[in-house]
C-alpha cells in the first residue's frame, strides 16, 4: 500500500489474520500517508482499532515503512506462525495488551519493538509472553510495558538502544 495502512480495521468485536501452512505472506505501507490518515492517528501497516489476533503456521512479513509496523488499539495477540516484523518506528503495539504464544517472532525497530500503553485503564498496559521465541533489535526499548511485564516462558533475545556495547558504563567501591 502506497499512502495508507495496508490493513486498516475501523470497527469489529475481534478480527483475525491468518496464515497457511506453507505461505509467506508480506504486508507493507508506504513511507508516507494521505493526509486524513495522518490527522486520524492512522500509522501502522497494520491498524486496528480492535482486538486483534494473528496466528495460523505461515510466515508474515510486515513491513511499517512510515512509522509503525503493527498497531492494535486494543488487545493484541500473536498465537502462531513466523512473524517477521520491520519498522521505522515502535514495531508491535497493543495499546491495552501484548500477549504472545506458540509464535516464533522477529523483530527490527527504528524505535521500541513490542510495547503496551495504557496506564488509564486498571489491567491494562501489560506485555504477556507465553512461550515462543522473540528475538529484538531495536533502537528504542525491547519491550516496554507501561504496567508490567509478564514472562512465564519462551526463548527471549533483545538488543535494544544500540546493545550494551553503546551504554552508559559506571563503577563505585560502595
Amino acid at each position: 500500500c502506497e499512502n495508507n495502512s495496508a490493513i486498516y480495521v475501523v470497527s469489529a468485536d475481534k478480527v483475525f489474520i491468518t496464515t497457511a501452512k506453507g505461505t509467506k505472506n508480506t504486508i507493507s505501507d508506504g513511507k508516507t500517508y494521505e493526509s486524513a490518515s495522518v490527522e486520524s492517528g492512522i500509522d501502522g501497516a497494520i491498524f486496528s482499532k480492535s482486538d486483534l489476533v494473528i496466528n495460523g503456521s505461515g510466515e508474515l512479513v510486515v513491513l511499517g515503512n512510515m512509522s509503525h509496523a503493527i498497531v492494535s488499539k486494543d488487545d493484541l495477540k500473536i498465537t502462531g506462525g513466523t512473524i517477521t516484523v520491520t519498522s521505522v518506528d515502535s514495531a508491535v503495539c497493543g495499546k491495552d495488551s501484548v500477549r504472545i504464544a506458540n509464535a516464533s517472532l522477529t523483530v527490527t525497530s527504528g524505535g521500541d519493538a513490542i510495547k503496551s500503553t495504557n496506564a488509564e485503564t486498571e489491567g491494562k498496559g501489560y506485555v504477556y509472553i507465553e512461550s515462543g521465541t522473540v528475538t529484538v533489535s531495536s533502537d528504542g526499548d525491547g519491550i516496554s510495558a507501561e504496567t508490567e511485564l509478564i514472562v512465564k516462558g519462551g526463548d527471549i533475545n533483545i538488543k535494544s538502544g544500540g546493545g550494551s556495547e553503546n551504554s552508559t558504563k559506571t563503577h563505585t567501591d560502595d
